[in-house]
């Protein structure tokens, strides 16, 4: 057992039992009981996603491209850059090409990495992989069943002030916009 403060907050807990609790295509969620470094247990609950990417499209160096829809949870419309899951035997990159033309219509000529980011720290085991994408051209769209998408364009400026007056809250969108301006 880990002996000082710093010691413990370091030390890995340790997974005792585990249970699936219900699965669907796009999550599943466990119960763990963990044993924490002081020798207690606890009861945690975790959500598993399949990794995720995000991709910030730009029309030219000043306008990108954003999709908006209603979302179910947290009961508004938002702007967002588009985004999903990386489906099994799924490269990262060919998962920003589908999605950027199953949500906004465009295929890109150059990706570039932006970040690789936890989208939750305690409860929900996602990883995110965020990209800019330019030199684009319209494709054809084929949204998922259950997408129903408006597709704008935006000046880049724009974007940034909306991110910063919290118009724009979703996470991968905002370190998106932020990391892009940031290299600009």
């Amino acid at each position: 057992m880990p002996d000082s403060p710093n010691d413990r907050a370091r030390a890995a807990w340790r997974t005792l039992t585990s249970r699936a609790v219900y699965a669907n295509p796009w999550i599943r969620v466990r119960e763990d009981v963990a044993e924490l470094p002081d020798g207690r247990t606890t009861l945690y609950g975790v959500v598993e996603c399949a990794p995720a990417v995000g991709v910030l499209p730009f029309l030219d160096a000043r306008t990108v491209v954003l999709v908006g829809q209603w979302r179910y949870v947290s009961r508004a419309f938002r702007w967002e850059i588009p985004t999903g899951a990386v489906k099994p035997d799924e490269s990262e990159e060919a998962a920003v090409h589908r999605e950027l033309a199953e949500e906004a219509g465009y295929a890109a000529s150059r990706l570039v990495k932006l970040c690789t980011f936890d989208t939750s720290k305690s409860i929900l085991a996602e990883t995110a992989h965020l990209y800019v994408a330019d030199e684009l051209h319209a494709v054809a769209r084929a949204p998922d069943d259950t997408e129903f998408i408006e597709v704008r364009a935006f000046p880049f400026d724009e974007v940034v002030r909306m991110v910063e007056r919290s118009e724009i809250v979703d996470a991968m969108t905002a370190l998106a916009v932020l990391h892009a301006a940031r290299q600009r």
